[in-house]
This record gives structure tokens, sequence and C-alpha cells, in this order.
């Protein structure tokens, strides 16, 4: 059973060996930081319990393994307007500003890997 993602849209990569690099990044508000974190855990989970015992570097012989980061930012609009007299921009917040979450997650894998991963979570041909 396939399962669609929401947040995440991984680029894939392969190499002549049949290794394959899915990347993914998400940006979202504060509303949306608990749908993508649970997204995030249900590939992760899938991974730990679909491939248990053979999470490790491709390099040292493991069939997978992941890289996961996060990063909290306020964003505030800005109100812009021309000054003629001063000859530029004058800018001024128009509000406190608000939360934004961006994650990335990169999993590298096996062929076998990727198959099932692309299988899994309806990845499609790449």
């Amino acid at each position: 059973m396939s399962q669609t993602l929401r947040f995440l849209q991984f680029d894939c990569s392969e190499d002549s060996g049949g290794l394959a690099s899915f990347e993914a990044m998400a940006s979202v508000g504060a509303a949306q930081w608990p749908a993508l974190q649970a997204e995030v855990a249900a590939v992760l989970d899938w991974a730990h319990h679909g491939f248990a015992g053979v999470r490790g570097p491709l390099e040292d012989d493991g069939d997978w393994d992941y890289d996961l980061h996060a990063s909290l930012e306020t964003v505030a609009a800005l109100e812009l307007d021309y000054d003629p007299a001063a000859r530029r921009l004058a800018c001024q917040a128009t509000s406190d500003g608000l939360p934004r979450y961006t994650l990335t997650l990169t999993l590298g894998g096996t062929a076998g890997f990727a198959l099932a991963l692309r299988e899994r979570f309806d990845l499609g041909d790449d």
C-alpha cells in the first residue's frame, strides 16, 4: 500500500553503481509544522522498520542512511515605498514576524531501498 506525501517532494539522483539519493525540502508555517513532522516521522519509521539493521553509510555497506536538518525563522512582511526626495526606498515592518519552519531530509540507499521507497510513498519514476 502506497502513501502520498503532502509536504515532502523528493528529487532523486542515481549513480552508475545503482545508489540513489532522495532530497526534499519543505518550508511551512506554524499551523503545518506538526503535520510536516508527522510526515517525516512516517518516512523514517518506514525506513527504520522496513530496513532494520541495515542503516549506515553506504560506503560502509549500509543499505540506507539519512540526514535531517531544520531551521526556524521569523518572517515579517515589509511595507515598501519610494521616497523621491531622498531617492531611495523606505521600508518598515508591518507586523510582528510569523514563524516559518524549514526542514531538509536526504535519504540515500541501494537500488532495492530506492525501489521500495518509491513504491511505498508513490514517488513515481524519476
